[in-house]
């Protein structure tokens, strides 16, 4: 196989989704921190690699890819010995590909970016409560995207999972979900905490994000 370095920020939930994935597949991969705050997104030679200036890029060798939702299905083609983290059944796929796009829009741009790149690059202080009643709207779809399924797209852990439990995990600094209104995304994240990667891969990730969030020492302003 090839060399594989991961370019990212820990506190970024992209990024513990594809340090979810590398590590459910037990690959070996190199660690490049890219500190977003001091800017080294923008340096040229990162540029190179990512034109979008975001977080992850996967480096294969020569080659680059951007965006968690492409890589993770990169790394499960490629490297996977079975599908079972992204099914090669054509109605399961588009089951998961289903919810990566929702991870991508609704969740992570709609709900989650609208909070942080305000409190993170703009300076701001305040939070209006219409943002944080969108993330209880994203809960309500993800109670009834479970059903009575153990995980996000089925009966299986899926590379979904590992999107929306980042995005959910940073949801929460906001909004933490009333288990007794969400009780199938209290167990289903009780379930993703089992994994014996987690913590690592992502548990350690999210509390740097809790702690740069409030930081910021916010508050929430009625509409």
């Amino acid at each position: 196989m090839g060399k594989l370095s991961i370019y990212g920020l820990e506190a970024s939930p992209p990024t513990r989704a594809c340090l979810l994935t590398l590590k459910a597949l037990d690959l070996p991969f190199d660690w490049v921190k890219v500190n977003l705050m001091a800017g080294e997104h923008l340096l040229p030679e990162y540029l190179e690699k990512n034109p979008q200036h975001t977080v992850p890029v996967l480096e294969d060798d020569e080659v680059c890819i951007w965006d968690s939702h492409a890589i993770m299905p990169y790394l499960v083609g490629k490297y996977a010995t079975t599908d079972a983290l992204y099914p090669k059944d054509h109605h399961q796929r588009a089951i998961v590909d289903q919810r990566l796009h929702y991870d991508s829009g609704p969740m992570f741009i709609g709900t989650l970016l609208s909070l942080t790149k305000p409190l993170l690059f703009k300076g701001a202080t305040v939070i209006e409560q219409s943002n944080i009643d969108a993330i209880a709207d994203v809960y309500d779809v993800v109670e009834t995207l479970i059903g009575d399924n153990e995980y996000i797209a089925g009966a299986d852990l899926t590379i979904a999972d590992f999107s929306f439990v980042t995005t959910i995990c940073s949801l929460m600094v906001f909004l933490e979900p009333d288990p007794s209104k969400y009780p199938k995304i209290v167990a289903w994240l009780e379930r993703l905490r089992q994994l014996p990667y987690y913590e690592e891969a992502n548990g350690v990730g999210a509390a740097h994000f809790e702690s740069m969030i409030k930081s910021k020492n916010f508050t929430i302003e009625s509409n």
